[in-house]
């Protein structure tokens, strides 16, 4: 797949970017962008109410389709939410209530003018839901029209399906129908709006699949696929997922600091593929950074971390993360985006236990695992090493100064305040 050199001006900077998994007619899709503008979709279910850092890269995207004079869909999963969708999931999802599923819808909308230009011009971007028309969809109607169009034996071999089966975990009728109704959510656009692909992370390749297939038998039209892959870090682990949740791409969800952090604690080897996939920055500039070493490649993290802020959360928040972490390295200051943690008077008369102030940080999963960073020597107060596992927060520790500076390892601060009611 990745052997096909790309002409058009779209599917060779997805491709060179790092965006290609797989596609369904590479060849001709890159002749059909060529000739003439094209409409693509993706589908954003809202089973929560803020997308994370895994979710940016269906986002970027869609930000390079409109880049390129293409026209993007964001299709918000009203109804299909309802369902839930089985990729990737070890188990069925917890079925949401209409309320909930609304809420969660009105909330990850205003995410997308971050990343997009909505409007009604030619490229400008459009968002839908999709339970404008599954809501008005009769059961047997739905399966006499299109049911009839899907083979159960090709579904047994999706890796969706056939993953959870392999493991002998259980997946429910409803959860099996997730396929059919992503599969008519493309032929729905394409009448609605002539959208011709379809975009997702490669564990949607089976539904875009079906979705292909079926606006051939019953509109004969031909549709494209595109994925790209799901994105780990170099060590492994999931993009997106820390030990302290997730990586929420929302300010009111995730401080823009933290963000900011996030992505200046990127390992070496991810940081050109990163660059790559997260920023709008020209390729040139980042093969010139690729030859970058060792600590040189801190330089890198940076612009990293600025160019992914300034997306996401705009120009002065990212300026007000990058000051306020310039303060806390240096140790000459405490930034007002550094997580706070506030004291009461009647708090501090009790004592308040510093493994318990770390926990709630999120600065360790738990007491025992706080304490083991205390033994280690990794937790300052104002530069001060702590080695008692049992130190507690007094009045007496705030007679100095109503704040103090608290650090776990080198990446980690956060702001401890004395609030006098």
């Amino acid at each position: 797949m990745t052997d096909f050199e790309c002409r058009s001006e779209l599917l060779k900077c997805l491709q060179s970017r790092g965006f290609l998994q797989q596609c369904t007619d590479i060849s001709a899709l890159d002749k059909r962008v060529q000739g003439a503008p094209i409409v693509a979709y993706i589908g954003f279910d809202a089973t929560a109410d803020c997308l994370h850092v895994g979710n940016l890269i269906q986002i970027m995207m869609l930000r390079w389709l409109q880049h390129y004079g293409h026209k993007p869909i964001v299709l918000m999963g009203g109804g299909t939410t309802k369902i839930g969708d089985p990729s990737g999931k070890d188990t069925q999802r917890q079925l949401l209530t209409p309320e909930v599923i609304a809420d969660n819808k009105q909330r990850i909308m205003s995410i997308f003018e971050q990343f997009l230009q909505f409007g009604d011009g030619a490229s400008d971007a459009v968002m839908v839901d999709n339970a404008d028309w599954l809501d008005q969809l009769g059961y047997l109607d739905f399966l006499r029209d299109f049911g009839r169009h899907f083979s159960i034996n090709r579904m047994l071999t999706f890796d969706s399906v056939k993953s959870r089966l392999d493991r002998d975990q259980p997946l429910s009728f409803l959860e099996f129908n997730y396929t059919l109704l992503q599969a008519y959510d493309f032929v729905e656009l394409n009448k609605r709006f002539d959208c011709q692909l379809q975009l997702g992370g490669s564990d949607q390749w089976g539904n875009i699949v079906s979705g292909i297939d079926l606006g051939r038998r019953v509109r004969q039209e031909s549709l494209f696929g595109w994925t790209a892959p799901l994105i780990t870090t170099a060590s492994g682990a999931k993009m997106g997922k820390t030990a302290q949740g997730a990586i929420w791409i929302r300010h009111d969800r995730l401080p823009a600091y933290d963000y900011w952090q996030f992505w200046r604690n990127t390992e070496d080897a991810d940081v050109i593929r990163f660059l790559k996939l997260f920023t709008d920055l020209p390729l040139a500039q980042i093969d010139e950074l690729s030859q970058l070493e060792g600590s040189a490649l801190n330089e890198a993290k940076t612009l990293l971390a600025n160019e992914a802020t300034r997306l996401c959360h705009g120009e002065a928040l990212r300026q007000q993360a990058e000051e306020t972490a310039q303060a806390t390295f240096s140790g000459v200051g405490l930034g007002d985006q550094l997580p706070q943690f506030s004291f009461s008077t009647a708090d501090l008369a009790k004592s308040v236990t510093l493994t318990s102030v770390m926990v709630t940080l999120g600065f360790a999963s738990s007491n025992s695992a706080a304490r083991r960073l205390i033994e280690q020597g990794s937790v300052k107060i104002d530069g001060e090493p702590i080695l008692d596992v049992s130190f507690s927060f007094t009045a007496a520790h705030f007679q100095a100064s109503a704040t103090l500076r608290l650090a776990v390892g080198k990446k980690k601060f956060a702001a401890l305040h004395h609030q006098i009611v």
